[in-house]
């Protein structure tokens, strides 16, 4: 392919410098024409695709954007704007896991080159709210499947106690004592799982060993009864002490993931 002439490359970077100001402006349909003018004139630069990709963003065409940034990376595969525009684009059809190794490709670039500046900033905005988008759809759906089987599980225990208590010694009230008692059970062990993706604000360990979140213990001790919910074993309020050492991990981890509160920074 022949070299494009000096004076058609300064050309471009006029128009694409033109583009940037319309950009400044809030006039992206404007800037978008630039943009191409300058990529009709040189095709094989990267980056005039990529600040169209920024163009179509703000104009809500996902579509254009992908294509721009998957354009802009065959030309340069480490640029920065062309990985975060890509990333937002797969973030915004919920295509998480995709999403988020794009913006952290534009991270550690960008992070490499200007640490401090606003681009990084921006990405690591992106990037907390799309892991903790990502968090709360698998969080929905593993609630939404919990809820389900702990319905399918009172159902057959249900049904089970119906066929067979008759052929049982027990009397009425003893059968449905029985029946309670394991519903009790049951949902205790579906509330412990579905606690797991909740923060630990205030972990304090039991007697057995066992941490718990402060206010789901004291909750089962005082609507429950006075025993260890794992263990079985007797267990009073007095008796639980704050761990520490899980407070202050749990801390750190938060500190270095926002998005697990969806913070927003």
């Amino acid at each position: 392919m022949a070299p494009v002439p000096a004076s058609v490359v300064r050309q471009a970077e006029l128009l694409d410098a033109n583009g940037k100001k319309y950009f400044e402006k809030r006039r992206f349909l404007a800037a978008v024409d630039a943009h191409t003018e300058a990529i009709t004139l040189c095709p094989d630069v990267a980056l005039y695709w990529a600040n169209r990709a920024i163009c179509y963003r703000k104009l809500n065409q996902w579509t254009k954007v992908e294509a721009d940034s998957r354009k802009a990376l065959e030309l340069d595969s480490r640029s920065t704007k062309a990985h975060f525009m890509l990333g937002l684009t797969l973030v915004e059809r919920q295509e998480y896991a995709e999403g988020i190794k794009e913006l952290e490709k534009a991270l550690n670039i960008e992070g490499l080159i200007n640490p401090k500046s606003d681009m990084v900033m921006e990405i690591k905005q992106s990037l907390f709210e799309a892991k903790y988008n990502e968090w709360e759809l698998l969080s929905s759906k593993r609630e939404w499947m919990l809820q389900n089987l702990k319905d399918s599980c009172e159902k057959a225990l249900t049904e089970y106690h119906f066929l067979h208590d008759s052929q049982d010694d027990y009397g009425p009230k003893e059968a449905e004592n029985d029946v309670v008692g394991q519903l009790r059970v049951l949902n205790e062990v579906f509330s412990k799982t579905a606690s797991v993706d909740t923060p630990t604000e205030d972990p304090v360990i039991a007697p057995s060993g066992i941490t718990y979140e402060r206010a789901m213990i004291i909750k089962h001790l005082q609507k429950v009864g006075n025993f260890d919910p794992i263990t079985r074993e007797p267990l009073e309020q007095h008796q639980l002490v704050p761990n520490l050492a899980i407070k202050e991990a749990v801390q750190a981890y938060l500190n270095d993931h926002p998005w697990a509160y969806g913070a927003r920074l």
